[in-house]
């Protein structure tokens, strides 16, 4: 199948690339995203693959559908960017990658934990300038300590597992609930009890309407104080505006994010020479006890060769007629796991 790819960068096209061969669909990449400016590029393309950021909205579909394209191939978990109802309604076609690391992902959040907890970037950069000073450094142990995980499909269960390993007691929400996190010893608690005995709060579920926000100010009310809050799903998650006032206030002790609301205009591009225009996201990494990485938690060797793996099986799939297992279609249950 012809297929034209948006939103790639050169690992995007290493990787791809490299795994295609067998499956022999021809490639064509483009380095914009996809949206209803860039759309026409697919004039004649069958399918076309995209990204988190890329812009799969009523507008934009309408043009692919005009222009011959029938599958939008996803190589990502997250769908909250493409407009399901209207793509039904075009007759197109949406597949995704449901998991393709998640204990690169789970990992990434333990990394947020551990270098929060004891500073250690702080301390890197203080060491570069012959600083050895440990005042502010201070750390905790995780021994003991009570994370709340939110959403325990695989990421959560994985990193329920190394924090177990650590020591730490777990508590979990989850619409469904996991057999293999409560063999672990998790227990499944509403969310105020959650929030209210949670020392980290790690968040692993995708962006629903349900699920929008869910870290808001009532929520910020009933956490404990000085609680770690780390997020590596979806940036809509968190309330960034209610968190801010949270780290002001010292409710929040800690807070570190692989995800924003507003990433879309700034994450996986190099803005090192540009001013920000985004306040927001400015004044949070004014915090010390702030840390943010750019949406690089699934970012592994391992990660984007199964991205490739499943988008193509996908794609082959939806080719040669077969029912495929990763379709999306709008109206899909509620479920934060």
């Amino acid at each position: 199948m012809k297929v034209a790819v948006f939103g790639t960068k050169a690992y995007d096209r290493k990787f791809l690339s490299t795994v295609n061969s067998p499956t022999q669909h021809e490639l064509v990449f483009f380095e914009p995203r996809l949206n209803r400016d860039t759309a026409i590029l697919a004039a004649g393309f069958p399918a076309v693959c995209v990204f988190v950021h890329d812009q799969v909205d009523a507008p934009t579909l309408e043009i692919l559908a005009s222009r011959g394209t029938r599958l939008v191939a996803l190589r990502c978990a997250g769908f909250n960017n493409v407009d399901l109802q209207a793509a039904a309604d075009l007759g197109i076609t949406v597949v995704r990658v449901p998991a393709y690391s998640p204990y690169g992902v789970a990992e990434h959040a333990v990394g947020l934990i551990l270098s929060l907890n004891r500073k250690i970037h702080r301390a890197y950069n203080r060491v570069r300038e012959g600083n050895f000073s440990l005042d502010g450094l201070l750390g905790f142990n995780l021994h003991e300590r009570t994370v709340g995980i939110i959403g325990t499909g695989k990421i959560g269960l994985i990193l329920g597992q190394i924090m177990k390993g650590f020591g730490c007691q777990l508590l979990a929400y989850d619409v469904y609930r996991n057999p293999e996190l409560e063999a672990l010893g998790g227990k499944y608690v509403e969310l105020p009890e959650l929030f209210a005995n949670s020392d980290i709060i790690s968040l692993h579920c995708p962006l629903i309407p349900e699920t929008h926000h869910l870290i808001d100010s009532k929520a910020i009310e009933q956490i404990k104080p000085g609680v770690m809050l780390i997020n590596t799903s979806r940036g809509a998650l968190i309330d960034t505006q209610a968190v801010i006032e949270g780290l002001k206030s010292g409710k929040i002790g800690y807070l570190g994010v692989d995800v924003y609301e507003q990433e879309s205009e700034l994450f996986f591009e190099d803005l090192s020479g540009e001013i920000i225009q985004d306040d927001i996201f400015q004044r949070l990494t004014t915090f010390p006890n702030v840390l943010i990485t750019g949406h690089q938690a699934f970012f592994t060797a391992e990660a984007l060769h199964n991205i490739a793996e499943t988008t193509f099986a996908n794609i082959t799939d939806v080719e040669q007629g077969r029912t495929c297992a990763n379709e999306i279609r709008a109206q899909l249950p509620a479920n934060i796991s």
